[in-house]
């Protein structure tokens, strides 16, 4: 058994009784099965990078003008940035055992943090159904390959898709739908084979393209237009922030999967493998691909699914092609099913539940009519760039709160008491610091994204939403800064890692 920092025994107290049936449900209760591995943290990591959002947000970087390896390098510093805030996000709920929304209410206060899941529960709608409709795509394209007379469905379209769109973005709903309905230990299997899975298919896809190209078909100084060395620069810092921004979601949310580690020590070293180490492996296949598109077809191509149609087997595009979907429901889930479950659960745990909570967000993407918001590299940043605005200053004030305010402490007890005595009160159970530095920072970071001039700072909302959310809840909750770190109250128990 892996060694632990902060091991909680299972409570004393019967389904948690204690608990306010307000705040609490089980599946927002502290967990009793803190049993997952590195390796499922990893398997976590690889379904979130080895999807088709991934490779088109990463492909998307070669219209900025940068040459492939100012690709990677942007990719790599990205992602290195997101591991060091996953494991800061991890800790307060591995050491609860409770998700985001539930970990919040230290911060926003036991009711105030509606407010935070509520907005990181519709962000999910619009992820959802972006992932739906980029697996739909894949599975039209196998469609039309395989049975050509289905093309008559593409020539009417409703609300910017067609009939055959329809048809398949409403049967990937339902696969998914259907895997999320077995809970938690179901998710924690398909994500353990997706992730792996389309490994397989990317690097045979760029092994397909070197055999047809050859090596020197491969050209690691490819970019689509050219720039000075300060333009260069600032793209490349421009694409470190884009990196970040399409990870923040998952990465706000990361606590519904941390509070279910053995330990932070098995956290830190899952985040180690699934993040650096395979988003690299992933980043040179990704840029294989996109540059020997070039030498290959001509031109570069940035989707990944246009690139598997046209391989030219037709059994190799099917299974390509299904991996991949596979791949992005292992993603879905993860990121944009999980996360709205737990926040609306939030709301009103004796009335929704975990599953309730997840369908009310697959009902919710279809509304958005999400191939509207992805389908150019200029809209897929503007949609990056508008999501990091919510985004980053929930982020700031959370870890604000737990590392600067709260001194890394966590009182387990507290977050399921809804009476004035609980430490987490604040004023009618919501704490207005938080309020006032969340409502700022997120109008200045839409501001920026919508006024047209200052579109080149827009990027890098995230960014500037977390430093003001974070530096300002510190400032109004200068006076409640602990002295020290204290007691973990509530039942948590002290081990050495």
């Amino acid at each position: 058994m892996p060694n632990s920092e902060h091991q909680r025994p299972a409570p004393a107290h019967d389904a948690h009784g204690a608990y306010s049936p307000r705040l609490c449900n089980e599946d927002l209760a502290p967990t009793r099965d803190q049993n997952w591995s590195w390796y499922n943290i990893f398997s976590f990591w690889m379904s979130d990078v080895h999807s088709m959002g991934g490779y088109v947000v990463a492909a998307s970087f070669f219209t900025l003008g940068l040459a492939s390896w100012q690709v990677l390098l942007c990719l790599l510093i990205g992602i290195g940035i997101v591991q060091l805030c996953a494991n800061l996000v991890a800790k307060p709920s591995q050491m609860a055992g409770v998700p985001y929304a539930v970990i919040c209410r230290q911060a926003f206060g036991v009711f105030g943090a509606n407010i935070p899941a509520v907005i990181r529960g519709l962000i999910a709608f619009a992820w959802y159904g972006i992932q739906t409709w980029l697996a739909s795509n894949a599975m039209l394209l196998i469609a039309l390959k395989f049975w050509p007379s289905l093309a008559s469905l593409t020539t009417h379209s409703w609300l910017g898709l067609s009939t055959l769109g329809w048809i398949c973005f409403g049967i990937m709903w339902l696969l998914q739908a259907m895997v999320f309905w077995h809970g938690m230990n179901a998710i924690k299997r398909f994500i353990d084979v997706a992730g792996p899975a389309v490994y397989v298919v990317m690097v045979a896809l760029a092994g397909w393209i070197v055999y047809k190209t050859g090596f020197d078909g491969i050209s690691f100084t490819l970019a689509s237009q050219s720039l000075s060395v300060g333009e260069q620069s600032w793209q490349m810092i421009t694409a470190i922030a884009l990196v970040v921004s399409y990870f923040s979601g998952p990465l706000l949310n990361f606590g519904d999967f941390s509070r279910y580690g053995k330990s932070m020590g098995e956290i830190r070293r899952g985040n180690r493998w699934g993040l650096p180490f395979n988003f690299l492996l992933f980043s040179v296949v990704t840029v294989v691909i996109v540059s020997g598109t070039q030498s290959l077809f001509g031109r570069m191509i940035t989707d990944p699914i246009e690139t598997v149609s046209m391989v030219g087997n037709d059994l190799a595009v099917a299974i390509g092609l299904l991996t991949m979907i596979t791949a992005t429901i292992g993603i879905n889930i993860v990121a944009n099913f999980v996360s709205p479950a737990f926040d609306f659960s939030n709301c009103s745990p004796q009335k929704i539940s975990f599953r309730t909570g997840g369908m009310i967000a697959a009902v919710g993407s279809v509304l958005l009519t999400p191939w509207n918001l992805f389908q150019s590299p200029e809209l897929i940043h503007y949609t990056l760039d508008v999501l990091g605005a919510f985004i980053g200053p929930l982020f700031g004030i959370l870890l604000a709160d737990f590392y600067l305010i709260k001194r890394g402490t966590v009182h387990v007890d507290d977050l399921f008491n809804d009476t004035p005595t609980g430490r987490y009160w604040y004023r009618g159970g919501v704490n207005p610091k938080a309020i006032a530095a969340l409502l700022p920072a997120v109008a200045i970071g839409l501001t920026i994204s919508f006024i047209p001039a200052l579109h080149a700072v827009a990027n890098f909302s995230w960014f500037i939403g977390a430093f003001l959310g974070g530096a300002t809840y510190r400032w109004l909750a200068r006076a409640e800064r602990l002295p020290q770190a204290a007691d973990y109250a509530a039942p948590l128990t002290m081990q050495k890692e």
